[in-house]
């Protein structure tokens, strides 16, 4: 079974990618989703003891722990420590089933892919990339995205040249959905035959 990592950094089209590979029978596992699933579940106990004050009604309050953590990098690796390791669970939970289901690919969605060493597990990489000028107007055009808290995601984040040098394959979202899709489909094709 191939194991195809999907990557890119904020506001590069990462989770319309990563829809369309779905959209063609291939089977995603998102991080993200992952992490928002537990912070409304196993990991909220977790993060309470750790950050004291950053949850509420049984859920982890995303404003108030990014507040404890942006820009303190002990702080989150205090955070990595506890989230990773329930992530990598539910990753391999979610392999498990598509080995069972015969599956011959899958698409996992890692936003820090490379810079958690993630590459390492994987077949392929599939980095999703934009122009600095279009990734900055999509970012800030989030709600809640302010141009600090833009600069400190991006600060984290491997650059983005860096990111297309380690590519296997490159999806530029910048000229509409179709190109990319056309993208996804030929990307499959081309692994198809080594799955």
């Amino acid at each position: 079974m191939i194991r195809l990592g999907l990557t890119g950094s904020i506001a590069m089209g990462k989770s319309a990618t990563a829809k369309m590979f779905a959209e063609a029978g291939v089977p995603v596992h998102d991080a993200d989703a992952a992490v928002h699933a537990l912070y409304a579940g196993r990991a909220v106990p977790l993060i309470e003891a750790a950050f004291p004050g950053t949850t509420a009604d049984g859920k982890v309050d995303r404003t108030r722990l990014g507040e404890a953590v942006l820009g303190k990098p002990e702080a989150i690796a205090r955070l990595e420590a506890i989230i990773h390791p329930l992530v990598h669970e539910e990753e391999a939970n979610f392999l498990s089933r598509a080995r069972a289901e015969g599956r011959r690919m899958v698409v996992l969605d890692i936003p820090l892919l490379f810079e958690t060493g993630g590459e390492r597990r994987m077949d392929a990489v599939v980095v999703v990339s934009a122009p600095a000028e279009v990734q900055r107007e999509r970012a800030l055009a989030r709600p809640g995205m302010t141009v600090q808290r833009f600069e400190a995601i991006l600060a984290r984040q491997m650059p983005d040249a860096d990111k297309r040098r380690r590519a296997h394959f490159i999806i530029e979202t910048n000229s509409g959905l179709a190109p990319a899709r056309r993208a996804v489909h030929s990307i499959i094709r081309a692994l198809s035959g080594k799955a």
